[in-house]
C-alpha cells in the first residue's frame, strides 16, 4: 500500500547526481514492487520510482534512472544513465523515452533486428513501450500489427503508424487466428510480447519460419508457458528474453539511441500519447489505473511545478 511519508533527503554520492524532482515515471514493475511481487523481495520502507526528470545543482534539466526512489521531492540518478533534456521536450516525453522508449528501441533494433518489409506484432501497443515500438517498427519499414484492449486504443495505435489492429482480449485460439488474418493470412516475422500468458502462446503459434518472439514482461498477469527448444526447430523459430538493463550496458546502448529519439520527438517523427499526470498523493490511483489498463502512453506523477 502506498502512502505519503517524510524520509531523509538523499545525499549525492560518487557516480550519482542529486535532482530536485519535477516528474517521476510509473512503470508496471513499480506496481509489482508495491505488491511485493517483484523478482526481488521489497524491503520496507521503500520509495518507488525508477526514472525521474528534475534539475541538478547547476540548474540543468536532467532525466535519468534512479538509484533512490523517484516518487519523492529529491532523488539520486545514476550519472552514467542520465542525460540533459533538450528544450522543447516535455517531462512526460523525456520520461517516456528514458526507460520504455529505450526498451522499445532495443526490442526493435537490438533483439528482433527488424528488417524492412517484415511483419511485426506489438502487444499492448497503446502502452508506454508499445506505443513507441509501433512507431519505431513503422519507421524501420515494417508492416505493424497492434494488439490493443479497446477501440479507442486501436484508433491511437493506427494514428501512430500501425497497419492493422487486433483485440488483445480474444481467447488464445481466436487470437492466433486474428494475428494471421491481420497479416493477410501469413505468419508474422516478429512479436514483441510484454504480456505473457495466452498472448505469448498465440503469438508463438503464429510465428513465421525464422521468426523472432522477444519476451520482456508479464503485464497480463500470467507467466509465459515453458517452451521446449525442440519444438522450435520446425520453422527455425526463435524465442528470446529481454531485460533493458542488459541493453543499457552495451557500448552506446543508452545515450546514443536516447539522443536519436529526442531528435525524432523534436522533429515530430516520434509522437507521444498524451495523458494527464497524477499528483504525488494519487500514486496509488496511478498504479490501479495502469493495472486496470485504463492508461495510454507514459504514466507520469507530477512531483513539483
Amino acid at each position: 500500500m502506498l502512502r505519503i511519508a517524510t524520509v531523509e533527503e538523499p545525499i549525492e554520492t560518487p557516480g550519482s547526481i542529486r535532482l530536485a524532482v519535477t516528474s517521476a515515471g510509473v512503470n508496471f514493475a513499480d506496481t509489482m514492487i508495491s505488491r511485493d511481487q517483484y523478482v526481488r523481495p521489497t524491503e520496507l520502507p521503500y520509495v518507488p520510482g525508477t526514472e525521474v526528470v528534475g534539475t541538478d545543482s547547476t540548474g540543468r534539466r536532467m532525466v535519468g534512472l534512479t538509484t533512490t526512489g523517484g516518487y519523492a521531492e529529491f532523488a539520486l540518478v545514476d550519472a552514467s544513465r542520465s542525460a540533459a533534456v533538450p528544450d522543447g521536450v516535455t517531462d512526460a516525453q523525456a520520461l517516456a523515452l528514458v526507460n520504455q522508449g529505450l526498451t522499445a528501441w532495443h526490442l526493435v533494433h537490438t533483439s528482433a533486428r527488424v528488417l524492412t518489409g517484415e511483419s511485426v506484432l506489438v502487444h499492448a501497443a497503446a502502452g508506454g513501450v508499445g506505443s513507441i515500438a509501433v512507431q519505431l517498427a513503422h519507421i524501420a519499414g515494417a508492416f505493424v500489427i497492434a494488439s490493443v484492449s479497446s477501440d479507442e486504443k486501436a484508433v491511437a495505435a493506427k494514428d501512430l503508424g500501425a497497419d492493422a489492429t487486433i483485440d488483445s482480449a480474444l481467447p488464445k485460439d481466436e487470437l492466433a487466428a486474428a494475428i494471421l488474418a491481420a497479416n493477410n493470412g501469413r505468419p508474422v516475422d516478429v512479436v514483441l510480447d510484454g504480456t505473457g500468458g495466452d498472448a505469448f502462446s498465440a503469438s508463438l503459434e503464429s510465428l513465421a519460419p525464422f521468426g523472432r518472439l522477444v519476451h520482456f514482461g508479464v503485464s497480463g498477469g500470467q507467466m509465459a508457458p515453458l517452451v521446449d527448444p525442440w519444438s522450435l526447430t520446425v520453422g527455425s523459430r526463435g524465442v528470446m528474453g529481454f531485460y533493458n538493463r542488459d541493453a543499457f550496458e552495451l557500448p552506446g546502448g543508452f545515450r546514443s539511441p536516447l539522443a536519436t529519439m529526442f531528435e525524432q520527438t523534436l522533429s515530430g517523427t516520434l509522437r507521444h500519447l498524451d495523458s494527464a499526470p497524477y499528483a504525488l498523493e494519487d500514486a496509488g490511483v496511478a498504479h490501479a489505473d495502469l493495472l486496470g489498463r485504463r492508461t495510454s502512453g507514459k504514466v507520469v506523477i507530477a512531483v513539483a511545478p
